[in-house]
């Protein structure tokens, strides 16, 4: 049974003074939106720090605008929409690029926002991978949502679908994760062609 603060049999997940709880459901798409669809894009560069629960992200918008943050995503081990605790802080670009220079695995991709829904579609080894995700403010929002026809397969409660373990799969670990769904994109072939 779930409380109005996201708690289930008695577990409360609250807000701290900064943090705020993350409701989220993710989903598979075999491709990416119609193009007419896009509402708003972003290139996205994550950098995870090794070693912490920190992301600092570069979000990039058509126009060159830039958004910098350093973000703590604090996870819950349970099912369902409840996916933990997150905190933000916007940088400055001298903040943003010293704190570049620790040690990070990267990801990239592309945020296309297709209302209801943020689409990410990935970059370098992941290319193929096209990921979505809808968030809500409350349990019973995220219980009563309804995914549109694109999203194939939910993977809310798969943690191989998050950025965390995305930015240390391989190639052939995620084409046997889509594989699990059914799902073998055209655009992730198993090796990269030769240089002639």
């Amino acid at each position: 049974m779930t409380d109005k603060t996201g708690g289930v049999h008695g577990r409360s997940v609250l807000p701290g003074k900064y943090a705020r709880v993350e409701r989220e459901r993710r989903f598979l798409l075999a491709g990416p939106p119609a193009p007419s669809s896009v509402t708003v894009t972003r290139v996205i560069t994550d950098r995870y720090l090794t070693g912490t629960r920190l992301r600092l992200r570069q979000a990039v918008l058509a126009d060159g605008t830039r958004e910098l943050k350093l973000t703590q995503k604090v996870p819950i081990p349970r099912p369902g929409a409840v996916q933990g605790l997150i905190t933000n802080t916007y940088l400055s670009q001298a903040e943003y690029d010293l704190m570049a220079t620790l040690p990070a695995a990267v990801l990239r991709k592309t945020r296309l926002s297709v209302p209801p829904l943020g689409v990410d579609v990935f970059d370098g080894h992941l290319r193929g991978l096209v990921l979505a995700e809808a968030e809500f403010a409350t349990d019973e929002e995220a219980r009563a949502f309804v995914p549109p026809p694109q999203c194939v397969a939910e993977v809310t409660d798969d943690a191989r679908f998050t950025g965390g373990r995305l930015v240390g799969a391989s190639r052939d670990d995620v084409l046997g994760w889509l594989a699990a769904y059914g799902l073998r994109p055209a655009a992730m072939p198993r090796r990269s062609p030769r240089a002639p």
